[in-house]
This record gives structure tokens, sequence and C-alpha cells, in this order.
């Protein structure tokens, strides 16, 4: 195998990591900063698990599907589009999660409308959301673009 494709390839592996550990690490603070106020409560769908164990489960999850979507977005050419699509995938996959631990380990429990369960959530989920979103995207794109220059 000649030098350069090794190269390639150490440098896409690389890469791929950086891009898992960093959405990781994001979704798992995110929902803990969202939701951490519902820490304490039990889950409806697993009385045994923590609420550490979903985070986890969820960060991991989340690790694998958006890994796989940001890298088959690294073939859109617009940066613009490019970041745009990915905030809207964060957003709405955080927002997700952050719904489904709303509705097991609060509403479940109560008799919340829909429309209030939505409510509440982005309630919680706004700020994190926001922040973390943006810095996530913008720190991706910094570092790709890095190992694009070497």
């Amino acid at each position: 195998m000649n030098q350069t494709l090794k190269t390639k390839i150490f440098s896409f592996i690389k890469n791929l990591i950086i891009i898992a550990v960093l959405i990781f690490v994001s979704t798992f603070i995110e929902i803990y900063w969202a939701m951490n106020s519902l820490s304490e409560r039990m889950s409806s769908g697993n009385p045994d698990s923590s609420f550490f164990d979903d985070v986890y489960f969820i960060s991991v999850f989340t690790t694998i599907i958006l890994t796989i979507l940001f890298l088959l977005f690294t073939l859109i050419k617009k940066a613009y589009l490019k970041i745009t699509i990915e905030l809207i995938c964060l957003i709405l996959v955080w927002f997700f999660w952050n719904y489904s631990i709303f509705v097991d380990r609060e509403s479940s429990w109560s008799t919340y409308l829909f429309r209030e369960e939505i409510l509440h959530t982005l309630f919680l989920s706004f700020f994190p959301i926001l922040v973390l979103s943006l810095v996530m995207v913008f720190s991706l794109h910094y570092i790709s673009k890095k190992y694009e220059s070497k």
C-alpha cells in the first residue's frame, strides 16, 4: 500500500473518531444540562434504569447515527448549506431525545397534553440546544478545515 493511501485512511479514521467523540460528548452534556431537573424521577419505561444509563445509551445511539449522517454531509460542498443541515439535524435529534426523556420521566406519570409536553420540553431545552449545537457544528467545521489543510 503506498504512503499517500495510508495517510488518507489514517486521516479519515482520525476524523471519524473526532466527530464521534464530539457528538457523544455534546449529546451527553446537552441532555444532562437540559433534563437534569428530571434526573431524580423514575423512568416509566424501565424503573430500574438510572438517568445516567438513559443518557449514556441515548448518547451512544446518537453518536452512531449522527456520525454516519455527518460523514454523508461531507459530500455537500456548499458550506452554508452543510452547516444549516447539520444544525437542523442536531436540533431535531436532541429535541426528540429531550422530549422522550420528559415523557418517560415526567408526563407519563401525569396528565399533560401533547402541546404542554412540547412547550415544557422546549422551555427546558432551548438554551442548552442553542448553545451546544452552535458550538458543536462550528467545532466540527474548524476541525475538518484543520485536517483538510494538512
